[in-house]
């Protein structure tokens, strides 16, 4: 490690402060809903991070003697995972009660005086998962065995400040948590909304109308069932203007630099895209789709194929798309073009396309009729524009909270590099030094 030891710190490797066993387990047929927690070798890639929080798996207390039961203190190692950059994802089990690892498992016990805690950051450390890429081994599945994770080198510090810089990352990983709660809170909160929103719209005062139950005067009967009185069913293409952008369905030679390629597999987080492994294209291909689709920043580019449904706006940032998507653009003044991206994510589309799927086809793709038959009720354009207001609204609050989700995310990252090394040094009281020793 290049920063300087800091006083009272000792360089060691993890073999030389506890020691390993091995985990085992059965298969899932031992899952038992109300039976004892135990941690299997994926959710340490899913759904622990550092230190184990919750259980997520739980046993039959019948098979248990299959699996290797943990201790407090105990740090748990994916032994076996898909990448270099993943493989030895750990966590450590602080709890008091009985629990257990599972297969593909490789259990750290650290000896006297450690904190668990700090052992289950220092392992995750950026340091400690670049140490542990060099050492695993395999090609389709990596592997790393407790011998290499004995050699992993750590930075160790007197045991009250192993405790101090454990609260402070338990802090942030606590803010973390809350903020992961609130984001999918709102999520849920939106779900439910946008189900309101596009079953019983948003009157001219911004209230939803009351249900058909309450007031059955404001609804009528169509070929989709119950709508507000003011919609029209009608069918998506007679509104929309559904475009293919390549209905070729190929492109010229990859190039190593040039315009993105953008495919349905590029769509991440709420609505945006992830060209970072795109390959590229010349720019005279972009020249020519433009032509075809002429790209505004409210596009909607809609999955046609493999992840069905998802919608995404078009944005700023250069694109060519593959002939995985569509692009959909409002026919004014029938349609409002930001109404139309959430439309397009409503169950009266989704429901619409699943049902004239051909569900024996291998990848699912959909067709531009397809798409332009389905039925869907559409509200007047002021309606739409007041279904908009209200889940811009709760976008606008997933996007703030997920904003401050990276930032805690980065904080944590960058804390744990300064902290884990030495770089900062923490600032221990006399009465936690004392009750640190007693």
């Amino acid at each position: 490690m290049s920063d300087a030891l800091p006083q009272g710190w000792s360089d060691v490797r993890l073999g030389a402060i506890g020691s390993f066993v091995r985990g085992r387990g059965g298969t899932k047929s031992d899952e038992w809903p109300n039976g004892l927690p135990c941690i299997r070798y994926g959710e340490l890639y899913t759904r622990h991070d550092c230190i184990v929080r919750d259980f997520y798996s739980f046993i039959s207390p019948a098979s248990t003697s299959a699996y290797t039961p943990l201790r407090s203190g105990d740090v748990i190692f994916a032994a076996s995972g898909e990448t270099l950059d993943e493989i030895g994802k750990a966590a450590a089990y602080c709890g008091t009660d009985a629990a257990y690892a599972g297969a593909d498992t490789v259990i750290f016990r650290p000896a006297d005086p450690l904190d668990p805690r700090f052992v289950g950051y220092a392992v995750n450390s950026l340091a400690a998962n670049q140490h542990k890429s060099r050492m695993g081994q395999g090609s389709s599945v990596m592997h790393i065995s407790a011998e290499q994770l004995g050699r992993l080198p750590l930075r160790l510090p007197p045991l009250h400040q192993q405790q101090r810089i454990a609260e402070i990352l338990t802090t942030i990983d606590e803010a973390i948590e809350q903020t992961q709660g609130l984001i999918e809170k709102t999520q849920q909160i939106k779900t439910g909304l946008m189900h309101d929103l596009f079953t019983r719209g948003v009157m001219p005062n911004g209230q939803l109308r009351p249900t058909r139950e309450e007031a059955p005067q404001l609804y009528k009967e169509s070929p989709l069932g119950w709508v507000p009185r003011e919609w029209t069913p009608d069918a998506f293409g007679s509104r929309v203007n559904i475009i293919d952008p390549n209905p070729s369905h190929r492109y010229p030679e990859a190039q190593e630099t040039g315009v993105p390629i953008c495919s349905t597999e590029n769509f991440c987080g709420e609505d945006a895209f992830d060209l970072s492994t795109s390959k590229f294209v010349l720019a005279d291909v972009l020249v020519a789709q433009r032509e075809r689709c002429h790209f505004a920043a409210d596009d909607v580019i809609f999955a046609r194929k493999g992840r069905i449904g998802l919608a995404r706006r078009y944005g700023t940032e250069p694109k060519v798309f593959s002939h995985t998507v569509v692009i959909l653009k409002a026919r004014a003044p029938k349609a409002d073009q930001q109404w139309l991206l959430w439309v397009s994510r409503s169950h009266w589309l989704l429901n619409g396309i699943d049902k004239r799927m051909n569900s024996n086809s291998g990848v699912p793709t959909l067709g531009v009729e397809l798409i332009d038959s389905v039925a869907v009720p559409f509200p007047e354009i002021d309606e739409q524009q007041r279904i908009n207001s209200r889940l811009n609204e709760i976008s606008q609050r997933l996007a703030v909270e997920a904003d401050h989700l990276a930032k805690l995310r980065q904080l944590k990252s960058g804390m744990m590099q300064d902290l884990l090394t030495g770089r900062v040094r923490v600032q221990v009281t006399n009465v936690q030094a004392v009750s640190a020793h007693v």
